[in-house]
């Protein structure tokens, strides 16, 4: 490195480091997502293998020693604005929100082998591939060995940044959304856990309303054109993204102008594939609303999963199935599909749509019984780290924990244990952000209301531009240049908190179930 370098040339460089790291991530992106699209077979194990070599150039290009240096040198001059020396922010862009996002995951970076980092990436490439076929054949015993081989690298991971081997589980959550870890969730969930336990029992005492047409068959090339529309309709930008099908649904960013998202259909259920659609938006949404001078940066992604989720949730559930989204949409729904919805009238649908019925698979899941999937994943998680739990005792715990908290009997493994991608993936951390995008979604929802209301005549005249730049200015566009509790605090004036949530949904399905 240059040690005569202005400092404007320092940050020239660095963003320049940083860009190219970039580029090679997300060609491991478009590599990962031609995995669970259209990969052949036989190109698995290859395929892990390149994915590992680009991982690994990826993790070399962060952890350089000139990024480190560099980073020093303009951490230094950041305070010097009235000498000439750098602005916090040049030409739009954060530069201390970049030095600060940068230096974070450099650091986490450095304690981490190349090494390591290519054997974990291969391994997790043959896990995603032997977690497909175990979930095909129904078979949790065929994917036991990579799943214990992932917890391992997992545990490493939380070893290499630091955390005590008490609190492997911490570090992995702080990944995912920082500040958080098993105490502060302990104490979220069990309260949320209760509530909607009690919630649900009401509701379930209560006479279940007919969905009759869902026992039709629903040709999938007539929901997928239909998806399609209504992807379309909502705002999504086809020039900028696609959407495909995998047998998990999924949202992968290969550029800033090329978001991917993808679902799956049943041929027994025409909302299943369209509210997966309508989820995996809301994530391409947050992606596709970053602001233009975040491009090519560490700051271009959204800045938490929780807050991530936040979006995906608030489009698939609090607009996705209200009554005011689906008033303009069900005509074209009867058009589409006029001999399955038969003599179908709204109201009856609208009750289909937010029905309430505990079942095994968590992507299905209604609102209410939604969280408690994910506080059961969450103790899973929290044992199998701490190795309170044996991998070849996660079937029966994932089937008690079904039982007790849903009152829901898995059947087999495939709408069990091996239902969810995450953990062949490594993703241990993950799951509670779903849980977190509830609360924070409805956080958001009301304060959207109270500016820029009534939202309701929006959906009904299907005009989503509002509610998009709203989202866009106050949250998309501002990427990882904010922490997810500051960003919060920001946008609703308060720390995160459930009440909005269960305010919207016990209202909401008190008036349903008439409670």
């Amino acid at each position: 490195m240059n040690n005569n370098m202005s400092p404007a040339g320092s940050l020239e460089r660095l963003r320049a480091l940083d860009k190219e790291r970039m580029h090679i991530s997300r060609a491991a992106a478009l590599l990962q997502w031609d995995q669970e699209t259209f990969l052949p077979s036989g190109g698995i194990e290859e395929r892990a293998e390149q994915l590992a070599v680009l991982e690994g150039l990826a993790h070399e290009k962060l952890v350089h020693r000139e990024v480190g240096e560099l980073l020093d040198r303009l951490s230094d001059v950041l305070s010097l604005n009235d000498a000439g020396m750098l602005l916090n922010t040049q030409d739009g862009f954060p530069v201390g929100d970049f030095i600060r996002v940068l230096r974070r995951d450099y650091e986490k970076a450095v304690k981490i082998p190349v090494d390591f980092v290519r054997e974990c990436a291969k391994a997790e490439g043959l896990s995603q591939a032997a977690w497909v076929e175990a979930r095909k054949q129904k078979d949790f015993t065929a994917f036991a060995p990579h799943l214990e081989k992932m917890l391992n690298f997992a545990r490493q991971k939380a070893e290499f940044w630091g955390w005590e081997k008490s609190r492997l589980y911490d570090g992995l959550l702080d990944y995912y959304e920082p500040s958080l870890g098993v105490k502060e969730l302990t104490a979220i969930f069990g309260p949320l856990r209760d509530r909607l336990q009690l919630l649900l029992r009401k509701i379930t005492e209560k006479p279940r309303p007919g969905d009759v047409f869902l026992h039709h068959n629903f040709e999938k090339a007539k929901q997928e054109a239909f998806c399609r529309e209504v992807l379309s309709g909502i705002g999504f930008d086809g020039t900028r993204g696609r959407l495909d099908i995998s047998a998990h649904p999924f949202t992968t960013t290969l550029g800033f102008n090329d978001v991917r998202i993808t679902t799956r259909y049943a041929v027994s259920d025409p909302l299943s594939g369209l509210f997966s659609v309508i989820h995996e938006s809301g994530h391409a949404f947050y992606e596709l609303g970053l602001d233009n001078a975040l491009q090519y940066s560490c700051l271009a992604e959204g800045t938490s999963m929780g807050i991530h989720e936040s979006q995906s949730r608030l489009w698939e559930n609090v607009i996705g199935r209200s009554r005011a989204f689906w008033e303009p949409w069900f005509s074209r729904l009867q058009d589409c599909f006029s001999a399955e919805l038969g003599e179908t009238d709204f109201d009856s649908f609208y009750r289909t749509v937010n029905t309430i019925v505990p079942g095994p698979i968590r992507v299905e899941a209604d609102e209410v019984s939604y969280s408690l999937h994910i506080i059961l994943r969450f103790e899973l998680e929290e044992k199998l780290l701490s190795g309170k739990l044996e991998v070849n005792e996660l079937p029966e715990a994932w089937n008690a924990g079904m039982k007790d908290y849903l009152g829901v009997e898995c059947t087999d493994d495939a709408e069990g244990v091996l239902q969810d991608v995450h953990w062949s993936m490594g993703a241990f951390g993950y799951f509670p952000s779903y849980a977190l995008g509830n609360l924070y979604a409805l956080q958001i929802w009301d304060t959207l209301n109270e500016e820029i209301g009534p939202v309701d005549t929006m959906l009904q005249r299907r005009e989503y531009g509002d509610i998009h730049s709203w989202l866009k200015d106050n949250i998309h566009c501002k990427g990882r240049s904010k922490e997810p509790a500051e960003l919060i605090r920001e946008v609703t004036g308060r720390s995160l908190s459930a009440d909005s949530f269960f305010r919207y949904i016990e209202q909401k399905y008190s008036e349903l179930y008439g409670i």
